[in-house]
């Protein structure tokens, strides 16, 4: 199901990188930004999450939860946060459950070969739960400009 600005998000329960269970509908009365991306530790999602963590004052100064989420375990989860610092929990999907549920996980390219994968997409999400934006073409290292700007 294609979700479009407007819609209200999809609730899902989840675990995050502790195992400790996040759900969307916890976060009513604050913005989230609920931000899908391929792999823990690759160069692209890498500079994506860093550049969250490193606007991430900025983002909670306009009210901004960040909240991460791939299909990988909870324990990659935490070296990945260990690792580069992370100040928001990442959300393990390895069933694509939430993926699913936000219309993210689908047939990608890459050198002319055809493979199921994450979309690289963020959710906007306002204080009553509706989308405010959705963005798609995502610019790993000017992300937060483009939460904030959108």
């Amino acid at each position: 199901m294609e979700l479009n600005i407007g819609d209200k998000a999809p609730d899902f329960k989840a675990k995050d990188q502790d195992g400790n269970d996040i759900k969307l509908s916890d976060f009513k009365g604050k913005k989230v930004v609920l931000y899908f991306y391929p792999k823990d530790n690759t160069p692209g999602c890498t500079a994506q999450a860093c550049n969250l963590r490193d606007n991430y004052e900025e983002l909670q100064k306009q009210g901004y939860i960040v909240l991460g989420v791939s299909q990988d375990s909870e324990k990659s989860h935490q070296k990945f946060i260990e690792k580069q610092n992370l100040p928001f929990p990442l959300i393990s999907d390895e069933d694509h459950t939430v993926h699913n549920l936000y219309d993210t996980w689908g047939e990608k390219k890459m050198y002319g070969k055809t493979y199921m994968g994450t979309k690289r997409t963020t959710f906007i999400i306002d204080e009553e739960g509706k989308i405010e934006d959705i963005i798609q073409k995502v610019k790993t290292k000017e992300h937060t400009a483009q939460i904030l700007n959108s």
